[in-house]
């Protein structure tokens, strides 16, 4: 790795006693299929309970999730009405429909197996902080029962001359409400609104949409400058129904509610892509691996529809023989966008590296790293996919580039480089 390259004792490791709750639905297997439904026949049996023994069964579960979440009982109701279009009909106290809902619900640890693959941007308030320090908020990708990602949160500041603070993790966990668009015609597009969250870790973002069903895969979140100055949190990440993926967008002002778009085109079932942070020559700009080998460069008037592709950098150098990607949106410095790429090479090793693009004209490639900047160490290299270290974007801040990346598909470490130290490791 580069001798410039500064590593922090900071790390984010899995935690499997953080928990949300999120829908269960219980089915019967396709033999045993009945008119009434599984859902339909647990509910006719906590109606038979008695009002007391309702109520006792309620006072436990409530006593027992409270002392890791928020509002159980709003909770519970919301999903008794969610699930209410499958009970049928029947005479349901307020004790009663809490329990229904707690029968069809389950408390699950998003981030129990590994949490990784991070995403970094200047956080919208910088208020309060001391000269020479930034605040930012990142994504990360987190892994649970049944190998499913989420996408969960951190805030924290950092200087160069200082280390990575992360702010204190929230004992509590939110679980995303699902509100549908008033527009019919956008019937893949939905909200998620967590605004029960009141610290940026408190947001989880769990899959509830069929092309989401196995995970939500590495965010690359940007702050995106609109041509009237205005600021908003833009997100790609990776849709995995478990059979197919394909390349959605989330949209944010705020970290409590997100517009999850889907994204048609060339791109529609691909992954990897990440917007420039700003509109170039007019145009939407994105990078993505239609190829699954090369990054390639695409343009477009609208975010959601993307068709004008072309080939920007392949591989070159023995690190990146086997394919390449980009690591996270572009980063527009004063010499023009730097982009952070990730090659696989032998034995499946994935490495970063980095390269310079043009600012007037992305599709020029100025300089690229031969060499990785960093790669697997010995005292990293194990972990639940071995021989690899990948990121989904960095932060630049006083001209020293803060890279958080992945290890192993397993926890998070932090590293920095002056920039003008990576220029001069390109050719």
């Amino acid at each position: 790795m580069a001798s410039t390259l500064k590593h922090s004792a900071v790390s984010l490791r899995p935690d499997p006693s953080r928990t949300v709750i999120r829908p269960f639905v219980p089915g019967d297997p396709a033999a045993f299929a009945s008119e009434t439904p599984r859902v339909r026949r647990i509910a006719e049996r906590v109606r038979s309970l008695s009002e007391a023994q309702s109520r006792s069964q309620l006072d436990a579960v409530i006593a027992g999730l409270s002392e890791r979440h928020r509002n159980v009982e709003a909770l519970l109701k919301r999903r008794y009405e969610e699930v209410l279009p499958l009970l049928g009909d029947g005479t349901t106290s307020d004790s009663c429909a809490m329990l229904i809902g707690a029968y069809l619900c389950e408390e699950y640890s998003f981030e129990a197996a590994a949490l990784f693959n991070p995403s970094i941007v200047a956080h919208i308030d910088q208020s309060g902080l001391p000269e020479g320090r930034i605040r930012f908020a990142m994504s990360l990708r987190g892994i649970g029962e049944g190998h499913v990602s989420s996408v969960t949160f951190r805030s924290g500041t950092w200087g160069p001359t200082g280390e990575v603070e992360i702010d204190p993790l929230s004992d509590r966990a939110v679980p995303p409400q699902v509100l549908a668009l008033d527009d019919d015609d956008k019937e893949d597009s939905f909200w998620l609104v967590c605004d029960d969250s009141q610290e940026l870790s408190e947001t989880v973002l769990f899959p509830v949409a069929p092309s989401q069903k196995q995970g939500i895969e590495d965010v690359r979140l940007v702050n995106f400058t609109e041509e009237d100055g205005s600021v908003r949190y833009l997100g790609t990440y990776t849709a995995f129904s478990g059979s197919a993926t394909r390349s959605e967008l989330l949209q944010a002002e705020s970290f409590n509610r997100f517009l999850m778009r889907s994204m048609h085109g060339v791109i529609a079932e691909t992954k990897g892509t990440a917007l420039f942070p700003r509109r170039v020559n007019g145009q939407y700009t994105m990078l993505g691996r239609q190829d699954n080998e090369s990054i390639w460069l695409l343009q477009s008037d609208s975010l959601t529809e993307w068709n004008d592709a072309a080939k920007l950098v392949s591989p070159r150098f023995p690190w990146e023989f086997i394919q390449m990607g980009n690591c996270g949106s572009p980063i527009e410095i004063d010499e023009g966008w730097l982009v952070l790429t990730h090659g696989v090479g032998m034995v499946r090793n994935y490495c970063l590296g980095a390269c310079l693009l043009d600012k007037a004209d992305p599709s020029k490639v100025l300089a690229r790293t031969p060499k990785p900047i960093l790669r697997p160490s010995p005292e990293e290299r194990a972990g639940y996919v071995p021989n690899v270290v990948y990121s989904c974007g960095g932060l630049v801040f006083e001209d020293v580039l803060l890279l958080p990346y992945g290890v192993a598909d397993n926890f998070t470490s932090f590293a920095t480089i002056p920039v003008a130290d990576l220029l001069a490791l390109m050719e």
